[in-house]
């Protein structure tokens, strides 16, 4: 016990001697967070639209007012031509045209139908997705103003109406940042964690104080809770500023208690940093670790459900999700903050990130006594 202590005075003792290490630990994180659910944005706005107007009628005038201030489109084209509007597609000035043809107005009081062009720039797949599924259902709903304004239902409707009615669990205001902080947060404490965790062993390679540790009576396991115990405290005072910054910044209070968080981020990252200290006992130089820590974090990141739903994905990605730490903790930080789940609620996935914690930072035990002799 008290060599355990000793190491981890000294792991102390060398983190806040190193300036850089800190300002990393703490700034980085605190920055990320308050930028990143920023960008993170699933809503689209400022969508640039481009209009052809051939027939200059006060219905598609009204057609055109109700798109603008619908608040996801700005009008920056209005051209005499389609070909004209398609110009500035290709300049990136618009992103959307909307074509009306001449007798619009004409063909929607005779006829009863009028036909619209809607033509969508598909470089960016999302944003033309969610461009043309916005304005088309605002033309639906112009048109229901319309055949309301038209047709006097009688008092009794003798056809058969279905009226559906909806409501948003967990998360009723729609509010994207309550779904996405959380998860931000778990990423940039896997990204420091693993990152420097796996950088520990190759710095006492590169200084030459392993040969020192090697031949004193440290015992393996001694050794590998020396390193991970330091960043573990480390790691869970980023968890608090985190946690800090999504209430004060965010207005985020979990429906569930902090002690199921910092209960389930404990367990978490004992296997996220045992994780790093394995890659750390393979690697030979801080280069080296730092380039094989950013791959294995950058896939866990994109396969976590962070951006994409797991059940978006394909089946043999949802495969690979079940080995990922990261998609576990995102659930887990969801299901707290957003249902107010406890730990009987999350019961499966305590029991998969002990099994990570465990296979982990046991591979890097048995790993470093191989290569220590």
């Amino acid at each position: 016990m008290r060599t355990l202590l000793f190491l981890l005075r000294k792991e102390l003792i060398q983190i806040v001697r190193d300036p850089s290490i800190l300002k990393i630990l703490f700034i980085m994180p605190m920055v990320q967070l308050l930028i990143l659910p920023l960008a993170a944005d699933y809503e689209i706005k400022n969508i640039n639209l481009g209009v052809v107007d051939h027939d200059h009628s006060e219905y598609s005038r009204l057609l055109i007012n109700k798109i603008i201030s619908s608040g996801y489109f700005r009008l920056r084209d209005y051209s005499a031509t389609f070909p004209q509007a398609m110009h500035s597609i290709e300049l990136d000035k618009t992103d959307l045209v909307l074509e009306i043809p001449a007798h619009f107005e004409r063909d929607m009081v005779q006829d009863n139908k009028a036909p619209l062009l809607i033509a969508v720039n598909a470089i960016n797949g999302v944003k033309a997705g969610l461009g043309g599924g916005y304005i088309q259902g605002i033309i639906q709903d112009y048109n229901q103003e319309i055949r309301d304004k038209w047709i006097q239902q009688p008092r009794f409707n003798p056809q058969p109406m279905i009226g559906v009615t909806f409501s948003d669990w967990y998360n009723p205001n729609m509010n994207y940042h309550v779904f996405m902080v959380p998860g931000i947060l778990v990423m940039l404490l896997t990204i420091i964690g693993s990152s420097f965790a796996s950088n520990n062993i190759v710095r006492e390679k590169e200084m030459g104080t392993i040969e020192q540790i090697n031949v004193s009576p440290i015992k393996k396991w001694q050794f590998i809770l020396g390193k991970l115990i330091p960043f573990w405290i480390l790691a869970i005072g980023i968890l608090t500023i985190g946690l800090t910054i999504a209430r004060v910044v965010y207005g985020i209070v979990p429906l569930g208690h902090y002690v199921t968080i910092y209960i389930f981020a404990s367990i978490y990252l004992l296997a996220i940093l045992g994780l790093g200290l394995l890659m750390s006992t393979y690697a030979q130089t801080q280069q080296q670790s730092m380039l094989v820590s950013f791959f294995i974090t950058m896939i866990f990141n994109l396969l976590s459900g962070l951006f994409t739903p797991i059940e978006s994905m394909p089946h043999w990605a949802q495969v690979l999700t079940w080995f990922n730490p990261v998609s576990y903790f995102i659930e887990v930080m969801r299901m707290v903050v957003l249902k107010g789940s406890g730990l009987a609620d999350i019961k499966m996935q305590v029991l998969a990130l002990l099994g990570f914690a465990v296979f982990f930072n046991g591979w890097a035990i048995l790993n470093y006594r191989k290569r220590s002799g």
